[in-house]
């Protein structure tokens, strides 16, 4: 069985927040649902090259730990997603986890990744 590639140790620090699109600003909306919904520390969306969009929340199971973004980007994946186009995170945190970046990287080397506060205002956006 091949290795999984090592998560990035990193968390990447969010830039000046973008202005975002209307589609990217419907992600925003989505990832506050999830995470409200569940009570989540997190709350994730993204958007396929199809304009199809996967919100989801964070995991914390005694098995199973999932940020919202690995979440939402495995719902994509099992969809038949084979691009992301965006992505969002919602937390209380200020930067981006290094397992969801990674996720999303491993379909998109440049989708943006917004990282907005609970209350849904944007913090920044990773782009690298």
């Amino acid at each position: 069985m091949p290795e999984s590639p090592a998560v990035p140790a990193a968390r990447p620090t969010p830039s000046d927040p973008a202005t975002l699109s209307a589609e990217d600003g419907k992600l925003v909306v989505l990832a506050r649902g999830a995470r409200g919904r569940v009570g989540a520390v997190e709350g994730a969306a993204v958007r396929d090259q199809d304009g199809r969009t996967y919100a989801a929340a964070s995991v914390a199971l005694p098995s199973l730990t999932l940020t919202a973004l690995q979440l939402a980007v495995a719902s994509a994946v099992a969809a038949g997603a084979g691009r992301l186009e965006a992505a969002v995170v919602v937390t209380e945190a200020s930067t981006l986890d290094g397992a969801g970046h990674a996720a999303v990287r491993d379909l998109s080397a440049d989708a943006p990744i917004h990282v907005a506060a609970p209350d849904g205002t944007v913090l920044g956006t990773v782009i690298q």
